[in-house]
């Protein structure tokens, strides 16, 4: 396997990991400053920004090319 290949594999599996760590933290968070249901949405709703951001971006960079 080749350089690309694994970088082509591993970046999203990372990047992954990453927003799945991510959600946890945030979930955390909420549970430990009492943030409620509409506080936690909102917390979700801009974690749930970033991570379709960074999607759009991915395809559109696809499309690109």
């Amino acid at each position: 396997m080749d350089y690309m290949k694994l970088e082509a594999v591993a970046m999203p599996v990372l990047i992954s990991g990453l927003v799945l760590f991510m959600g946890f933290i945030v979930w955390d968070l909420a549970r430990k400053s009492k943030a409620g249901g509409f506080g936690t949405s909102i917390l979700f709703l801009a974690l749930g920004l970033g991570v379709v951001g960074f999607v759009i971006k991915t395809l559109a960079v696809a499309l690109i090319e």
